[in-house]
């Protein structure tokens, strides 16, 4: 399935997605050249546009560094939700699978993903993140099942364990990235004093 499909797909209509994405056999390099890579650039790109169009007293370098370091962040955040999901399966009475637990991670992400466009706009943008993220819970919840075969009652609880550990990482990950932009910030300030 290309790239556009599957997106319009699992936003407009996840459970038939789900249903139709769990008997692939997409190896983990193959859905990172195909898919993540390429939708994980939205929100960096947009953050590094509205960055540099509403954030006059940071410097390009530190915005596109923290732009890169946001996007490569992310990358290795899918794999390790994934790792964690895959690990936790088999205690919701689920199945151990990774290659699973990727495509669940990589394709609930989409909707945050997308939205990310959204980071344009700083002020306005965040709240509209925010949308596309909680969706992506949704389609996380929403492909449990299909992908990792929690059943139906423990789905709940499983979504919330990974979430919870996908919400710390997501902060360890936005730490990181403000305080490469505080030090390039204070840098610059420094400078200009």
């Amino acid at each position: 399935m290309n790239l556009v499909d599957r997106v319009k797909n699992i936003l407009l209509q996840p459970k038939t997605e789900w249903a139709a994405i769990e008997p692939e056999q997409t190896d983990p390099k193959t859905l990172y050249t195909s898919y993540i890579v390429i939708l994980a650039l939205i929100p960096a790109v947009a953050g590094l546009i509205g960055a540099s169009l509403f954030a006059s007293r940071i410097g390009v370098g530190v915005i596109l560094g923290a732009a890169i370091m946001q996007y490569v962040l992310t990358l290795v955040m899918v794999f390790v939700v994934a790792f964690i999901a895959d690990a936790l399966a088999p205690s919701f009475d689920g199945q151990k699978n990774l290659n699973q637990a990727l495509k669940l991670t990589a394709y609930a992400m989409t909707a945050a993903w997308v939205a990310g466009v959204f980071a344009i706009l700083p002020v306005l943008g965040w709240l509209l993140v925010l949308l596309g993220s909680l969706y992506s819970l949704y389609l996380f919840y929403l492909g449990v099942p299909a992908l990792m075969k929690v059943p139906e009652q423990k789905v709940i609880g499983y979504t919330v364990v990974v979430v919870v550990v996908a919400l710390v990482i997501g902060i360890v990950i936005g730490t990181i990235n403000a305080g490469i932009m505080e030090m390039g910030g204070g840098g610059m300030m420094g400078g200009v004093r």
